[in-house]
C-alpha cells in the first residue's frame, strides 16, 4: 500500500507549472479544433434539453454555495465566503433562466447569436469572481466579521452582474457577433482568459493543501476557459460549438461540486475519528469506550458468553511529571497505550478510561485468559528500554459473574484495580 500511495501523490507532484501549462495548451487546442469543426457540421442544440442543462446547472452551482457557506462559517476562509456568494447569484440565475427558455424556446437554427445575457454575464461574473477570491484569500484570508462580508460579497456580486448586463446590452451588435469571423463570438474570449489567470493562480496557491476542493478549483477553472474558447466559435443559436460549451461548462461545475463534496467526507471522517478517539494516544476515548462497553453487554445478554473488562492505572505519573517534565508524562502515557495496542486482538477496545488510567474490553474472554492478556501487556511496558521505566496497576472483572450492569462492572473492575495499586505504593514503600 506504501508505495502505492505514493505514486499517487506524486502524479500530482509531477505537475510542475510548466507541464500544466502544456497540458492546458493542448487540451485548449483541441477545444478550439473540436469546436471549430462543429462550428461547421449541421448539427443543433434542442432547446428543451439547454433549458434542463441550465436548470441542473443552477442548481449544482447552488449547491457548491451551501457547500461553500458551510465551510466559510467552519473556517472563515474568505476565499469560500466570495466563491460561496458569488456561486448564489450565479445558480439563481441559471434557473431563472431555464424557465425562460422553457416558455419562450428559440427554435430557428439559422438566427445568429447575440450572446445570452445569462450566459456571457454568468460566465465573466464566475470569472472575475474566481481571480477576486484568490486575491481577497491573499490579502487578509480570514473573516473578522462574517455576516457584514456576507452582505457586502452579495451587494459587490449584484452590482457587478448588473454592471456587466448593461455594458452588454450597450456594446454593438456587431462588435459582440461576427458571422464568420475567426471568432464569431469574441466576448467569450474575455472570460477565457480571466479563467486562464484564475487556473495559474489556484494551482500556485500560497498554502495549497492539494486536498480534493483545492485540484477542482484549478480543474473547474481550467474547464471554464475551454468552456467560453468553445463559446467563441459559435455562429448560430443553439449551434454545435455553443453545445460543446454548455456541456464543458455543465462539466466543470460538476467537478466542483465533486470536489467540494470530497473535501466535506473527509472533514467529516476526521471529525469522526476525533469524536471517537483520544488525541493523545489515538485509543478509543471515553465516550466511545462507554459505547462500545454497553454493545458489549447487550451481545452478552443475546449470546451468553462473558466478556472481561480490565483496567489499568500509570504508576508514578505525578512522580513523573515532576521530576522530568510534563513531556515526558505525555510519552509515558503513550508507551502505555502503545502496549495495549500491541497486545490485544483486532475484535478487543482498548481505550484512554481517564487521565492515567485505560480500558481493554475482551469480548468472550474468562478471567484467567484475561489476567493473563493484562500480564502481558503488564510485562511489555516493564521491558522497555526508554527511559524512566514505568509500571502500570492492573484490575479484571468479569461480566457478569461481577457485576451485571454496565456500572456495576466498572465498579468491580476499579476496585480490583485500586487493590493492585494498593498493593504496588505498598511495595514501593517498603523498597524505599
Amino acid at each position: 500500500m506504501g508505495p502505492r500511495a505514493n505514486n499517487s501523490n506524486g502524479v500530482w507532484e509531477r505537475l510542475t507549472p510548466r507541464r500544466l501549462g502544456w497540458l492546458f495548451l493542448a487540451g485548449a487546442a483541441c477545444v478550439f479544433a473540436l469546436a471549430e469543426w462543429l462550428r461547421h457540421f449541421p448539427v443543433g442544440f434542442d432547446p428543451w434539453l439547454y433549458g434542463e442543462v441550465e436548470l441542473t446547472t443552477g442548481f449544482l452551482a447552488l449547491m457548491f454555495a451551501v457547500i461553500a457557506v458551510t465551510r466559510f462559517r467552519g473556517t472563515r476562509d474568505r476565499l469560500s465566503l466570495v466563491l460561496s456568494c458569488g456561486f448564489v447569484i450565479v445558480g439563481l440565475t441559471r434557473i431563472s433562466s431555464s424557465f425562460v427558455i422553457f416558455r419562450h424556446p428559440q427554435t430557428n437554427p439559422d438566427e445568429t447569436l447575440r450572446d445570452p445575457t445569462t450566459w456571457v454575464i454568468g460566465c465573466t461574473v464566475v470569472a472575475l469572481l474566481m481571480v477576486a477570491a484568490i486575491y481577497v484569500e491573499r490579502r487578509q484570508p480570514t473573516a473578522r466579521h462574517p455576516l457584514r462580508e456576507i452582505a457586502i460579497a452579495l451587494c459587490a456580486i449584484v452590482v457587478l452582474s448588473a454592471a456587466l448586463s448593461g455594458t452588454h446590452w450597450w456594446l454593438p451588435e456587431d462588435f459582440v457577433v461576427d458571422p464568420g469571423g475567426v471568432f464569431p463570438r469574441p466576448g467569450n474570449l474575455f472570460p477565457a482568459l480571466v479563467f486562464l489567470i484564475a487556473t495559474i493562480g489556484y494551482y500556485r496557491r500560497p498554502g495549497y493543501a492539494h486536498s480534493a476542493f483545492d485540484h477542482s478549483l484549478y480543474i473547474t477553472t481550467g474547464l471554464s476557459a475551454a468552456s467560453c474558447l468553445a463559446a467563441s466559435q459559435s455562429e448560430h443559436r443553439l449551434d454545435g460549438p455553443f453545445a460543446l460549451a454548455v456541456g464543458l461548462q455543465f462539466t466543470s461545475y460538476a467537478a466542483l461540486l465533486g470536489g467540494a463534496l470530497l473535501d466535506h467526507v473527509k472533514l467529516f471522517e476526521h471529525v469522526r475519528r476525533l469524536a471517537a478517539c483520544d488525541p493523545l494516544t489515538g485509543l478509543a476515548n471515553y465516550r466511545h469506550f462507554i459505547d462500545a462497553l454497553g454493545s458489549e453487554i447487550e451481545r452478552t445478554k443475546r449470546t451468553g458468553r462473558p466478556f472481561s473488562l480490565a483496567l489499568f492505572d500509570l504508576d508514578r505519573l505525578k512522580q513523573i511529571n515532576d521530576e522530568y517534565g510534563h513531556a515526558v508524562g505525555s510519552r509515558a502515557i503513550c508507551r502505555l497505550a502503545n502496549a495495549l495496542r500491541l497486545n490485544s486482538r483486532a475484535v478487543d477496545t482498548a481505550a484512554r478510561y481517564g487521565g492515567d488510567e485505560f480500558a481493554l474490553i475482551l469480548p468472550e474472554t474468562g478471567k484467567d485468559a484475561a489476567r493473563e492478556v493484562a500480564r502481558r501487556i503488564c510485562d511489555s511496558i516493564a521491558k522497555q528500554e526508554e527511559l524512566p521505566p514505568i509500571s502500570a496497576s492492573l484490575g479484571v472483572a468479569v461480566y457478569p459473574q461481577e457485576g451485571d450492569s454496565l456500572s456495576a462492572i466498572l465498579a468491580c473492575a476499579d476496585r480490583a484495580l485500586y487493590k493492585g495499586k494498593g498493593r504496588t505504593i505498598r511495595s514501593l514503600t517498603a523498597v524505599s
